[in-house]
Protein backbone atom coordinates (compact mmCIF):
# COMPACT_ATOMS: atom_id res chain seq x y z
CA UNK A 1 0.00 0.00 0.00
CA UNK A 2 0.92 3.56 -0.89
CA UNK A 3 0.50 7.52 0.52
CA UNK A 4 -1.59 9.41 -1.71
CA UNK A 5 -0.21 10.24 -5.15
CA UNK A 6 1.07 13.14 -6.10
CA UNK A 7 2.07 14.59 -9.95
CA UNK A 8 4.56 17.77 -10.17
CA UNK A 9 2.87 21.00 -11.69
CA UNK A 10 4.21 21.13 -14.68
CA UNK A 11 6.11 23.82 -13.68
CA UNK A 12 7.42 22.49 -10.86
CA UNK A 13 8.57 20.04 -13.50
CA UNK A 14 10.42 22.86 -15.47
CA UNK A 15 12.25 23.76 -12.88
CA UNK A 16 13.27 20.19 -11.82
CA UNK A 17 14.79 19.79 -15.45
CA UNK A 18 16.56 22.81 -14.27
CA UNK A 19 18.41 21.93 -11.28
CA UNK A 20 18.79 18.00 -12.53
CA UNK A 21 20.56 19.73 -15.62
CA UNK A 22 22.57 22.22 -13.28
CA UNK A 23 23.76 19.19 -11.37
CA UNK A 24 24.88 17.07 -13.75
CA UNK A 25 26.71 19.71 -15.20
CA UNK A 26 28.53 20.07 -11.58
CA UNK A 27 28.51 16.45 -10.69
CA UNK A 28 29.13 14.46 -14.12
CA UNK A 29 29.78 11.31 -12.75
CA UNK A 30 27.01 11.17 -10.10
CA UNK A 31 24.68 8.30 -10.25
CA UNK A 32 21.21 9.48 -10.87
CA UNK A 33 19.78 7.57 -7.90
CA UNK A 34 22.28 9.27 -5.64
CA UNK A 35 21.18 12.66 -7.74
CA UNK A 36 17.59 12.24 -7.25
CA UNK A 37 18.21 11.68 -3.53
CA UNK A 38 20.08 14.69 -3.36
CA UNK A 39 17.45 16.71 -5.33
CA UNK A 40 14.70 15.35 -3.45
CA UNK A 41 12.71 14.11 -5.99
CA UNK A 42 12.92 10.10 -7.67
CA UNK A 43 14.86 8.85 -10.25
CA UNK A 44 11.67 8.45 -12.47
CA UNK A 45 10.58 12.03 -12.11
CA UNK A 46 14.14 12.73 -13.03
CA UNK A 47 14.16 10.54 -16.05
CA UNK A 48 10.18 11.93 -16.87
CA UNK A 49 11.88 15.12 -17.63
CA UNK A 50 14.12 14.34 -20.25
CA UNK A 51 10.52 12.69 -21.97
CA UNK A 52 10.77 14.29 -26.28
CA UNK A 53 14.42 14.62 -25.95
CA UNK A 54 16.33 11.35 -23.92
CA UNK A 55 13.62 9.72 -23.23
CA UNK A 56 9.90 7.97 -24.01
CA UNK A 57 7.73 6.96 -21.64
CA UNK A 58 6.60 2.75 -22.37
CA UNK A 59 3.24 1.33 -21.20
CA UNK A 60 1.21 -1.46 -22.44
CA UNK A 61 1.40 -5.07 -20.84
CA UNK A 62 4.81 -5.86 -18.83
CA UNK A 63 4.53 -9.44 -19.62
CA UNK A 64 4.24 -9.20 -23.42
CA UNK A 65 7.06 -7.09 -23.43
CA UNK A 66 9.09 -9.23 -21.59
CA UNK A 67 8.41 -12.06 -23.65
CA UNK A 68 9.64 -9.66 -26.47
CA UNK A 69 12.98 -9.49 -24.97
CA UNK A 70 14.79 -12.40 -26.05
CA UNK A 71 14.68 -10.63 -29.99
CA UNK A 72 17.53 -7.91 -28.41
CA UNK A 73 19.85 -10.53 -28.07
CA UNK A 74 22.62 -10.71 -25.67
CA UNK A 75 22.05 -7.45 -22.95
CA UNK A 76 23.08 -6.35 -19.38
CA UNK A 77 20.12 -6.57 -16.69
CA UNK A 78 20.81 -4.72 -13.33
CA UNK A 79 18.18 -5.47 -10.63
CA UNK A 80 19.48 -3.22 -6.75
CA UNK A 81 17.88 -1.99 -3.64
CA UNK A 82 19.54 0.50 -1.69
CA UNK A 83 22.41 -1.22 -0.82
CA UNK A 84 23.33 -3.85 -3.51
CA UNK A 85 23.76 -3.89 -7.23
CA UNK A 86 23.62 -6.54 -9.16
CA UNK A 87 24.46 -7.15 -12.97
CA UNK A 88 24.44 -9.62 -15.97
CA UNK A 89 24.91 -10.04 -18.90
CA UNK A 90 23.25 -12.53 -20.87
CA UNK A 91 19.96 -12.77 -23.12
CA UNK A 92 16.48 -13.46 -22.20
CA UNK A 93 15.20 -17.38 -22.47
CA UNK A 94 12.93 -19.54 -21.29
CA UNK A 95 10.02 -16.68 -19.76
CA UNK A 96 7.24 -17.84 -18.34
CA UNK A 97 4.40 -15.62 -17.66
CA UNK A 98 1.15 -15.73 -15.02
CA UNK A 99 -0.61 -13.15 -13.76
CA UNK A 100 0.81 -10.44 -11.68
CA UNK A 101 4.17 -12.65 -12.46
CA UNK A 102 7.36 -13.37 -14.70
CA UNK A 103 9.61 -15.92 -14.17
CA UNK A 104 12.70 -16.23 -16.58
CA UNK A 105 15.31 -18.71 -15.79
CA UNK A 106 17.48 -18.73 -19.09
CA UNK A 107 20.71 -19.60 -16.89
CA UNK A 108 22.35 -15.89 -17.11
CA UNK A 109 19.54 -14.11 -16.86
CA UNK A 110 17.52 -15.41 -14.13
CA UNK A 111 15.00 -13.19 -12.97
CA UNK A 112 11.37 -13.39 -10.33
CA UNK A 113 9.47 -10.45 -11.75
CA UNK A 114 6.20 -9.14 -9.83
CA UNK A 115 4.44 -6.92 -12.19
CA UNK A 116 2.30 -4.92 -9.42
CA UNK A 117 5.26 -2.88 -8.76
CA UNK A 118 5.94 -2.34 -12.59
CA UNK A 119 4.45 1.81 -12.59
CA UNK A 120 6.57 3.42 -15.18
CA UNK A 121 8.97 2.41 -17.72
CA UNK A 122 11.20 4.24 -20.29
CA UNK A 123 13.44 4.04 -23.20
CA UNK A 124 16.31 5.96 -22.60
CA UNK A 125 19.36 7.38 -24.57
CA UNK A 126 22.13 8.51 -22.45
CA UNK A 127 25.55 10.47 -24.36
CA UNK A 128 28.34 8.82 -23.21
CA UNK A 129 32.28 9.19 -24.20
CA UNK A 130 31.72 5.93 -26.20
CA UNK A 131 28.71 6.85 -27.73
CA UNK A 132 24.81 6.56 -27.03
CA UNK A 133 23.73 4.05 -24.57
CA UNK A 134 20.34 2.47 -24.84
CA UNK A 135 18.09 0.97 -22.61
CA UNK A 136 14.92 -0.22 -20.98
CA UNK A 137 14.18 1.10 -17.31
CA UNK A 138 11.17 0.34 -15.22
CA UNK A 139 10.14 1.88 -11.64
CA UNK A 140 7.84 1.40 -9.01
CA UNK A 141 5.11 3.55 -7.70
CA UNK A 142 7.66 5.60 -5.97
CA UNK A 143 9.88 6.29 -9.03
CA UNK A 144 12.22 3.78 -7.52
CA UNK A 145 14.37 1.69 -10.27
CA UNK A 146 13.05 -2.20 -9.53
CA UNK A 147 15.01 -3.56 -13.00
CA UNK A 148 17.16 -1.73 -15.64
CA UNK A 149 18.11 -3.30 -19.02
CA UNK A 150 21.31 -1.88 -20.85
CA UNK A 151 21.77 -2.72 -24.76
CA UNK A 152 25.59 -3.86 -25.94
CA UNK A 153 27.63 -3.82 -28.55
CA UNK A 154 25.99 -6.87 -30.25
CA UNK A 155 22.51 -6.24 -29.34
CA UNK A 156 19.89 -5.88 -31.78
CA UNK A 157 19.15 -2.28 -32.28
CA UNK A 158 16.32 -2.83 -34.60
CA UNK A 159 15.01 -4.93 -32.53
CA UNK A 160 14.82 -2.37 -29.51
CA UNK A 161 13.39 -0.10 -32.28
CA UNK A 162 10.63 -2.00 -32.92
CA UNK A 163 10.00 -2.98 -28.94
CA UNK A 164 10.17 0.84 -27.78
CA UNK A 165 7.68 1.66 -31.08
CA UNK A 166 5.41 -1.48 -30.02
CA UNK A 167 5.20 -0.37 -26.11
CA UNK A 168 5.70 3.66 -26.55
CA UNK A 169 2.66 5.38 -23.92
CA UNK A 170 0.48 8.07 -25.79
CA UNK A 171 0.75 9.93 -22.81
CA UNK A 172 4.49 11.63 -23.18
CA UNK A 173 3.98 14.08 -20.44
CA UNK A 174 7.23 15.16 -18.32
CA UNK A 175 5.62 14.66 -15.00
CA UNK A 176 4.27 11.31 -13.97
CA UNK A 177 2.32 10.23 -10.61
CA UNK A 178 3.96 8.81 -8.06
CA UNK A 179 3.50 7.89 -4.08
CA UNK A 180 5.78 6.95 -1.29
CA UNK A 181 5.45 4.06 0.30
CA UNK A 182 3.42 3.39 3.39
CA UNK A 183 5.69 3.11 6.56
CA UNK A 184 5.60 -0.51 8.35
CA UNK A 185 3.21 -1.59 10.32
CA UNK A 186 5.02 -1.94 14.10
CA UNK A 187 6.66 -5.33 14.55
CA UNK A 188 4.34 -7.75 16.49
CA UNK A 189 6.09 -8.07 20.16
CA UNK A 190 7.92 -11.45 20.16
CA UNK A 191 5.96 -12.55 23.43
CA UNK A 192 2.73 -12.30 21.24
CA UNK A 193 4.32 -15.04 19.12
CA UNK A 194 3.85 -18.45 19.59
CA UNK A 195 7.34 -19.45 19.20
CA UNK A 196 6.96 -23.29 19.59
CA UNK A 197 4.73 -23.52 16.90
CA UNK A 198 6.74 -21.45 15.03
CA UNK A 199 9.57 -23.66 15.07
CA UNK A 200 7.42 -26.74 14.27
CA UNK A 201 5.89 -25.31 11.51
CA UNK A 202 9.75 -23.98 10.33
CA UNK A 203 10.32 -27.89 10.67
CA UNK A 204 7.97 -29.20 8.35
CA UNK A 205 8.45 -26.88 5.73
CA UNK A 206 9.44 -28.87 2.03
CA UNK A 207 10.19 -26.75 -0.11
CA UNK A 208 11.88 -22.57 0.54
CA UNK A 209 8.90 -20.73 -1.25
CA UNK A 210 6.66 -22.10 1.36
CA UNK A 211 8.57 -19.95 3.87
CA UNK A 212 6.89 -16.45 2.60
CA UNK A 213 3.68 -17.93 3.95
CA UNK A 214 5.23 -19.15 6.55
CA UNK A 215 5.89 -15.62 7.84
CA UNK A 216 2.50 -14.47 6.91
CA UNK A 217 -0.08 -17.17 8.49
CA UNK A 218 2.55 -16.12 11.94
CA UNK A 219 2.40 -12.45 11.26
CA UNK A 220 6.26 -12.33 11.81
CA UNK A 221 8.75 -10.43 9.76
CA UNK A 222 11.80 -12.28 8.42
CA UNK A 223 14.63 -11.38 11.02
CA UNK A 224 11.61 -11.66 13.75
CA UNK A 225 11.33 -15.36 12.94
CA UNK A 226 15.48 -15.98 13.02
CA UNK A 227 15.58 -14.64 16.54
CA UNK A 228 12.52 -16.93 17.86
CA UNK A 229 13.44 -20.22 15.79
CA UNK A 230 16.36 -21.45 17.74
CA UNK A 231 20.20 -21.00 16.78
CA UNK A 232 20.52 -24.51 14.84
CA UNK A 233 17.99 -22.32 12.50
CA UNK A 234 19.09 -19.08 12.30
CA UNK A 235 22.43 -18.25 13.49
CA UNK A 236 22.82 -14.51 13.81
CA UNK A 237 26.60 -13.38 12.67
CA UNK A 238 28.65 -9.97 12.15
CA UNK A 239 29.13 -8.11 8.39
CA UNK A 240 32.03 -9.88 8.20
CA UNK A 241 30.44 -13.30 7.53
CA UNK A 242 30.07 -11.96 4.05
CA UNK A 243 33.36 -10.86 3.00
CA UNK A 244 34.38 -14.57 4.69
CA UNK A 245 31.79 -16.18 2.41
CA UNK A 246 32.91 -14.80 -0.99
CA UNK A 247 36.47 -15.10 -0.31
CA UNK A 248 36.11 -18.87 0.80
CA UNK A 249 33.98 -19.83 -1.74
CA UNK A 250 36.22 -17.87 -4.68
CA UNK A 251 39.23 -20.08 -3.00
CA UNK A 252 37.67 -23.01 -3.47
CA UNK A 253 35.80 -22.13 -6.90
CA UNK A 254 32.78 -23.49 -5.02
CA UNK A 255 29.48 -22.65 -7.11
CA UNK A 256 27.10 -20.61 -5.55
CA UNK A 257 23.65 -18.61 -5.98
CA UNK A 258 23.38 -14.86 -5.23
CA UNK A 259 20.17 -12.85 -5.15
CA UNK A 260 19.47 -9.75 -5.04
CA UNK A 261 16.28 -7.79 -5.30
CA UNK A 262 13.80 -5.40 -4.47
CA UNK A 263 9.82 -5.43 -4.32
CA UNK A 264 9.66 -5.71 -8.58
CA UNK A 265 12.55 -8.09 -9.03
CA UNK A 266 14.60 -10.50 -7.91
CA UNK A 267 18.30 -10.88 -10.28
CA UNK A 268 20.15 -13.86 -9.26
CA UNK A 269 23.51 -15.28 -10.47
CA UNK A 270 24.49 -18.92 -10.25
CA UNK A 271 28.08 -20.26 -10.41
CA UNK A 272 31.62 -19.45 -8.66
CA UNK A 273 33.10 -16.16 -8.48
CA UNK A 274 36.36 -15.37 -8.60
CA UNK A 275 37.56 -11.27 -8.49
CA UNK A 276 36.65 -9.76 -5.34
CA UNK A 277 37.75 -6.00 -5.32
CA UNK A 278 37.37 -3.10 -2.67
CA UNK A 279 36.51 0.07 -3.87
CA UNK A 280 35.55 3.29 -2.08
CA UNK A 281 33.44 1.35 0.80
CA UNK A 282 31.79 -1.13 -2.02
CA UNK A 283 32.86 -4.74 -1.78
CA UNK A 284 32.73 -5.79 -5.30
CA UNK A 285 32.32 -8.83 -7.41
CA UNK A 286 34.02 -8.09 -10.78
CA UNK A 287 33.59 -11.57 -13.35
CA UNK A 288 32.95 -11.46 -16.91
CA UNK A 289 29.35 -11.56 -17.19
CA UNK A 290 28.53 -10.92 -13.40
CA UNK A 291 28.78 -7.75 -11.52
CA UNK A 292 28.20 -7.51 -7.93
CA UNK A 293 29.05 -3.99 -5.87
CA UNK A 294 27.56 -4.12 -1.64
CA UNK A 295 28.10 -1.13 0.86
CA UNK A 296 29.71 -2.60 3.30
CA UNK A 297 28.99 -1.18 5.85
CA UNK A 298 25.43 -0.75 5.08
CA UNK A 299 25.00 -4.47 6.71
CA UNK A 300 23.82 -4.34 10.12
CA UNK A 301 23.23 -7.85 10.61
CA UNK A 302 23.98 -11.48 9.36
CA UNK A 303 22.00 -15.10 9.59
CA UNK A 304 22.76 -18.47 8.63
CA UNK A 305 20.00 -19.66 7.90
CA UNK A 306 19.10 -23.50 7.31
CA UNK A 307 15.33 -24.63 6.01
CA UNK A 308 14.29 -28.16 5.60
CA UNK A 309 13.35 -29.06 2.32
CA UNK A 310 12.11 -32.36 0.40
CA UNK A 311 15.77 -32.98 -0.72
CA UNK A 312 17.25 -32.10 2.30
CA UNK A 313 18.47 -29.14 4.60
CA UNK A 314 19.03 -25.60 2.05
CA UNK A 315 21.37 -23.29 3.78
CA UNK A 316 22.07 -19.75 3.63
CA UNK A 317 23.28 -16.36 3.91
CA UNK A 318 21.24 -13.42 4.19
CA UNK A 319 21.94 -9.89 4.97
CA UNK A 320 19.60 -7.15 6.64
CA UNK A 321 20.02 -3.23 6.93
CA UNK A 322 19.49 -1.40 10.00
CA UNK A 323 16.22 -0.79 8.86
CA UNK A 324 15.30 -4.64 8.85
CA UNK A 325 15.23 -4.65 4.98
CA UNK A 326 16.85 -7.77 3.18
CA UNK A 327 20.00 -7.05 1.42
CA UNK A 328 21.09 -10.09 -0.81
CA UNK A 329 21.19 -13.75 -0.19
CA UNK A 330 23.90 -16.41 -0.76
CA UNK A 331 23.22 -20.06 -0.98
CA UNK A 332 25.00 -23.25 -2.37
CA UNK A 333 24.32 -23.39 -6.02
CA UNK A 334 21.62 -26.72 -6.34
CA UNK A 335 18.71 -27.35 -8.75
CA UNK A 336 15.31 -28.64 -7.47
CA UNK A 337 15.75 -32.08 -6.48
CA UNK A 338 19.24 -32.11 -5.38
CA UNK A 339 20.84 -31.65 -2.07
CA UNK A 340 22.69 -28.49 -1.21
CA UNK A 341 26.59 -29.04 -1.91
CA UNK A 342 28.61 -30.03 0.94
CA UNK A 343 31.45 -27.33 0.58
CA UNK A 344 28.27 -25.09 0.91
CA UNK A 345 27.33 -26.49 4.04
CA UNK A 346 31.09 -27.15 5.66
CA UNK A 347 31.33 -23.37 4.51
CA UNK A 348 28.51 -22.07 6.27
CA UNK A 349 29.31 -24.31 9.21
CA UNK A 350 32.63 -22.67 9.08
CA UNK A 351 31.02 -19.25 9.37
CA UNK A 352 29.67 -20.50 12.89
CA UNK A 353 32.55 -21.81 14.62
Amino acid sequence: MATASKSLPLEAATHLKMRWQIFQSTHPNIRIRQAARELGASEAELLATAVGESAIRLAGDWGQLIKSLPALGDILCITRNDHAVHEKTGRFGKISISPGHALVVNRAIDLRIFFSHWHHGFAVTETTRKGPRRSLQFFDLAGTSVHKIYLGDTSDQRAYDDLVARFSAEDQRTTIETASPAPMPPEIPDRQIKAQRLRQHWLALQDTHDFIDLLRDFGVRRQQAFRLVGPDLAFPLGADAFRTALKSSAASQLPIMIFVGNKGCIQIHSGPITRIVDHQGWLNILDPGFNLHVREDAIARAWVVRKPTRDGIVTSLELFDAKDQPILSMFGERKPGEQERSGWTDLCAALIE
